[in-house]
């Protein structure tokens, strides 16, 4: 599902009045229609309503829809936030509508000390600034922003297209806001309708359709995404009756050292429920024993080692194993629980350098390439990189906080410096591809924070690349089901007692529920 930033918008509504020959009168009426679409749906026992109008378009969305409201049987009403006189064309046209009909509309620049205002309404309806505002609200827009706030919770809250004070282009509000219990999204939703922490000022999302088909921005490198369930379920290949194990790729994950053995066990067990019809653990040669015992289903091998980790000594069996092993039909896995030692660090960028298959690069393997993101260019096969804030903060030479604060911008930046495919794992794990552009993933849950859970990812976006699938599209369909089996996980475990193993188990029940 495509998400469009302001400009994107007004292109869109742009080329649609001009193409279609729809005047933006139009569109405001139906934005009007989709609005009490939405609230007839969701709130059906709201009878008397109130709307809170700007003097701009987001205004006249309001107005209109409060004709349309009283038009169902509904007692409405709206105020407006500012004199009359300055009304933009639009939404002027709506007011004299309004009162041509016997609705009158008026100006309260101060709503806490407005009667009418404070009464009793089953709902309340934020139209009073939409997607052009980009600093912090002031004059009686703040007002109301500030009265709305306190009235959390009285009454529900229904945003037209962002909730006011929010910038509809950036993850960040401004400033003060409105927190909305459900905005509708006309057209496309906006970047804030879907990216935190502006997106929690939206409450539960809703798409409104302006009743005209509207051209969608092109892909690209800043194109911006949400991941959904009917678009992945395409993904999945189709299993022939005749197939066998060689069919669905082999998948090497190359980690482990002393302590940090159970990073590799968990990643190839999510190979193997990723569908990789073989999986091989490559790890240092003392700790075959301790991963054959943790993962029954894939084969062992041991590797050259120093001291409690890997050996510089591995890269080059290494490289022939995956030659051997995955090359043609399968994937490299490797990262997980390798350490950071200096011959760790050379064979992870030799390694990636030279493999003969595609590599999920994840956790101490970024860690080798910390201040030296290029690095990454210099490779024979498609790469995936999955690093957490503090992974991608080391690899950019950024502090963690910015990450943080910026994640969408740092994983476009990350993936166009690496030409990797770059999975930003954290809430709304983002999927940035340095051609096609950004996905923001919506599944998962705060119980999936512990350890072990990245290194169940990349056992499965590995499997899946060995399957066949394309680098963006593994990594996407890999982070979807992973949040899935979260969450199926905190349904039955809750997400107090969640462990990296539960994902594990509820990998089954995740891809089965994508394959219904």
């Amino acid at each position: 599902m495509r998400v469009v930033t302001t400009e994107e918008m007004r292109e869109v509504e742009a080329e649609a009045i001009e193409s279609l020959g729809v005047p933006a009168i139009v569109l405001m009426e139906n934005a009007a229609r989709a609005t009490a679409d939405a609230i007839v749906e969701c709130y059906p026992r709201a009878r008397r309503i109130a709307i809170a109008c700007g003097r701009g378009n987001n205004g006249g969305d309001g107005l209109a829809l409060l004709r349309d409201l009283a038009t169902r049987g509904y007692e409405a009403t709206a105020f407006i936030a500012g004199p009359l006189d300055r009304l933009s064309v639009d939404a002027t046209r709506q007011f004299v509508s309004c009162e041509q009909l016997g609705l009158s509309p008026r100006s309260v620049t101060e709503p806490a000390a407005d009667d009418e205002v404070n009464g009793d309404y089953d709902l309340w309806v934020d139209a009073l600034l939409g997607t052009g505002l980009n600093r912090p609200v002031e004059g009686p827009v703040a007002n109301w922003v500030g009265w709305l706030g306190k009235r959390r919770g009285v009454a529900p809250l229904v945003s037209v297209d962002v909730p006011t004070g929010v910038d509809a282009s950036a993850a960040m509000p401004p400033g003060p806001h409105v927190a909305a219990d459900l905005t509708v999204a006309l057209g496309f939703p906006k970047v804030a309708n879907v990216l935190a922490p502006a997106a929690d000022a939206g409450g539960r999302l809703w798409i409104g359709d302006l009743g005209v088909p509207l051209p969608e921005p092109p892909p690209g490198p800043d194109a911006l995404y949400q991941s959904r369930r009917e678009d992945l379920v395409g993904c999945l290949r189709t299993r022939e009756r005749d197939a066998h194990k060689g069919t669905f790729g082999h998948v090497v994950v190359a980690g482990g050292s002393t302590g940090y053995s159970g990073a590799v066990v968990l990643a190839a067990r999510a190979a193997v429920r990723g569908g990789a019809g073989l999986v091989t653990v490559a790890v240092p040669e003392h700790l075959v024993q301790v991963v054959d015992a943790g993962s029954i289903e894939s084969m062992t091998l041991g590797l050259p080692k120093l001291g409690k980790g890997w050996s510089r000594d591995a890269v080059e069996p290494l490289l022939q194993t995956i030659v051997e092993r995955a090359s043609g039909g399968g994937a490299l896995a490797l990262g997980p629980g390798l350490g950071l030692s200096d011959d760790a660090r050379v064979l992870a960028r030799q390694v990636v350098a030279r493999s003969a298959a595609p590599v999920v690069l994840d956790a101490d393997g970024i860690s080798a390439f910390a201040g030296d993101a290029k690095a990454l260019l210099a490779r024979d096969s498609d790469l995936v990189i999955t690093p957490h804030p503090g992974e991608l903060a080391r690899l950019l030479g950024v502090s963690a906080s910015a990450v943080v604060e910026s994640r969408c911008e740092h994983a476009r930046r990350a993936a166009r410096e690496t030409g990797a495919v770059v999975v930003l794992k954290g809430r709304q794990t983002l999927v940035s591809d340095p051609a096609l552009g950004t996905w923001v993933n919506p599944t998962g849950n705060p119980g999936m924070a512990s350890g072990g859970s990245g290194d169940v990812l990349t056992g499965v976006i590995a499997a899946l690349l060995a399957q066949g699938l394309d680098p963006p599209s593994a990594a996407r369909l890999g982070v979807y089901a992973h949040g899935l089996s979260g969450d199926l996980a905190a349904e039955r475990w809750g997400q107090i007692s969640m462990a990296a193993c539960d994902l594990v188990d509820e990998l089954g029940p995740a891809f089965q529920s994508l394959e219904e």
